[in-house]
C-alpha cells in the first residue's frame, strides 16, 4: 500500500496545530482518557481508518484496557464497560453514522450521555468524537497507511508534545 499523498494536516500549514488545540481542548472537559481512548478506537473502527486503530493499540495500557479496547466493537454485549463508557459509545455511534437514520442523534441516546457527562464533558465528548472523524477522513481520502505516520518528524513531535502534556 502507498498513501496517495502527505497527510493534508501535515501539508497546510496550521491545520495540524489547529486539530491538535481541538484535540486539547477536548482532552480537558472531563471525559477520562479511557472513554476517549474506546471512543477514537470505534470511532476509527466504524470509519475503517487503519491509521487510527492502530494507533489505539500502544503499549502501557493494562490488561483490563487492553481487553475493552479489544471488545469495543462488540461494546453492547461485552462486560467490559461502564454505563458512562456505553453511553459515550452510543453517542461515538450516532454522531460518526450521521446519515444512517433520519434522528441522526437521538433523543434516547442524547439523553443517556447526559446522564452521564455535564454540559463540559458532552462538549468535549462531541468535539473528541469529531476531531476522531476529521482523521478518520483525512487518511481514509489520502490512503493514509497504518504503521507508516509514525516514522513521521510530525508523528515524533506529537508523541513527544503528548508525553510532556501527560506529566
Amino acid at each position: 500500500m502507498q498513501a496517495r499523498m502527505k497527510n493534508p494536516a501535515m501539508v497546510l500549514p496550521g491545520a495540524l496545530e489547529g486539530l491538535q488545540l481541538l484535540a486539547k481542548a477536548a482532552e480537558r472537559g472531563g471525559v477520562p482518557k479511557h472513554t476517549r481512548e474506546l471512543v477514537h478506537l470505534r470511532t476509527s473502527q466504524i470509519n475503517g481508518c487503519s491509521v487510527c486503530v492502530e494507533m489505539s493499540f500502544h503499549p502501557g495500557n493494562s490488561r483490563e484496557v487492553d481487553r475493552a479496547l479489544f471488545a469495543v466493537s462488540a461494546w453492547r454485549d461485552a462486560p467490559y464497560f461502564t454505563d458512562a463508557e456505553r453511553a459515550a459509545l452510543a453517542l461515538s455511534e450516532a454522531v460518526t453514522r450521521l446519515s444512517d437514520r433520519p434522528d441522526p442523534v437521538p433523543d434516547e441516546v442524547w439523553s443517556e450521555a447526559a446522564l452521564h457527562y455535564d454540559e463540559t464533558a458532552l462538549s468535549a465528548l462531541v468535539l473528541w468524537i469529531a476531531v476522531t472523524n476529521v482523521w478518520n477522513r483525512l487518511n481514509g481520502a489520502t490512503r493514509q497507511v497504518a504503521g507508516e505516520w509514525k516514522k513521521s518528524p510530525e508523528a515524533r513531535a506529537w508523541v513527544e508534545s503528548s508525553a510532556a502534556a501527560s506529566r
